[in-house]
């Protein structure tokens, strides 16, 4: 059985868009999250990022940032960063400690400043980006097609979310 055939077998299971989540969705994810273009992979962690089946967009980022080590921190920090700018975040609530880490002009943070950010302030600036500016969805979830294991934790219900739109997008 080649590649592809493999992967249709598994994502016929999430092409009826069936509120059903199979008990081995995680060992699912993994197989399609190895073989799968990345692109797609980002395509159904959208997905699940936009349902109203699962926590809110920033809820999400701050749990997968509370998993994350300090390199994968950073690579979401300034992902962040990029999309709000560095001067929007002293306006935030939590923002200004992020900000602080950021002085003299700096425009990214290192995986050890990113390990004393709290996933907390992370939501709070995910949900802000969120708001204005919405492609924060599609870059976060490029970010995390690069780490599969992390998606891995945001439960069944996500990654059945994320399957149902892989399966959807191998049939279109």
């Amino acid at each position: 059985m080649g590649i592809m055939d493999e992967l249709t077998n598994v994502l016929k299971q999430y092409s009826d868009g069936s509120t059903l989540v199979p008990s081995n969705v995680d060992q699912h994810f993994d197989q399609v999250a190895q073989k799968a273009p990345q692109s797609s992979v980002a395509d159904g962690i959208a997905a699940a990022f936009r349902s109203d089946q699962t926590p809110a967009f920033g809820q999400m980022i701050g749990s997968l940032f509370s998993q994350s080590n300090g390199e994968q921190k950073a690579g979401l920090l300034n992902q962040l960063i990029s999309a709000l700018g560095p001067g929007t975040l002293t306006q935030l609530a939590g923002g200004g400690a992020l900000a602080g880490l950021l002085g003299g002009g700096a425009t990214s943070v290192t995986p050890d400043q990113a390990q004393q950010v709290s996933p907390d302030v992370v939501q709070q600036i995910a949900t802000h980006a969120e708001k204005s500016e919405p492609s924060i969805i599609d870059q976060a979830s490029a970010f995390y097609a690069q780490h599969p294991t992390l998606v891995k934790t945001l439960g069944a219900a996500a990654l059945s979310i994320a399957m149902t739109r892989l399966a959807q997008r191998k049939a279109a």
